[in-house]
């Protein structure tokens, strides 16, 4: 088959680049040497993900949601906090505030945002390269989801095993001890799953 045509939204574009270079300057004057470890990640990211759009082409909201990902990822380590707000961790950053003190931080947010729009790739790919017998395009039954959302969990593991490289090579990292690695990993099932309830219920499918 032939490749997928792809389309070129130039603000989503200028959105990356614009956030990209805005988290370089910032690394960069703020002598953050953990986010320019996770500028370049990004930077390979968004390559793969182009990489991945000019083969199967991603929708526009797609490419948004992931934009809006990279964005709170990067203002989340590089936004300081305004004296007085709780935070939790070393660095008074926004990925370490707490949105409920005690209870849910900025961090576990995006991470369930995050791997809910990987579970909506991930379905997004495997409908396009599935079929049913006759031809039609695939349904989100329950198996095609929980796959998908399994994927999803997946990508969120490889996170954990890029911020455990980070926490070996860079000193002093905001990541945070093996409690924080569970909560993030319960953030991504918790994303995971409500992007798999989403896609179903929106396809219409009662049974």
């Amino acid at each position: 088959m032939p490749p997928a045509p792809t389309a070129k939204p130039l603000t989503v574009i200028l959105f990356n680049s614009a956030y990209m270079l805005t988290a370089v300057i910032g690394a960069i004057v703020q002598g953050n040497s953990e986010f320019i470890f996770y500028i370049v990640v990004m930077l390979l990211l968004i390559g793969v993900m182009s990489a991945v759009h000019r083969s199967v082409g991603l929708t526009t909201p797609l490419l948004w949601a992931f934009s809006l990902w990279g964005f709170a990822h990067m203002a989340g380590g590089l936004c300081p906090l305004p004296s007085g707000w709780p935070y939790n961790g070393d660095q008074a950053v926004l990925y370490s505030a707490w949105i409920m003190p005690h209870w849910l931080k900025y961090d576990q947010i995006v991470h369930a945002y995050g791997f809910a729009v990987t579970t909506w790739l991930c379905w997004h790919l495997l409908s396009k390269a599935l079929r049913q017998p006759d031809g039609s395009a695939v349904r989100p039954t329950f198996g095609m989801l929980t796959l998908c959302a399994a994927g999803g969990m997946g990508f969120g593991a490889l996170n954990e095993v890029i911020e455990f490289i980070a926490v070996l090579t860079i000193p002093n990292t905001n990541v945070g001890g093996y409690e924080n690695t569970g909560w993030d990993l319960v953030a991504n099932f918790v994303g995971a799953t409500l992007a798999a309830v989403i896609i179903r219920c929106r396809s219409g499918i009662t049974r």
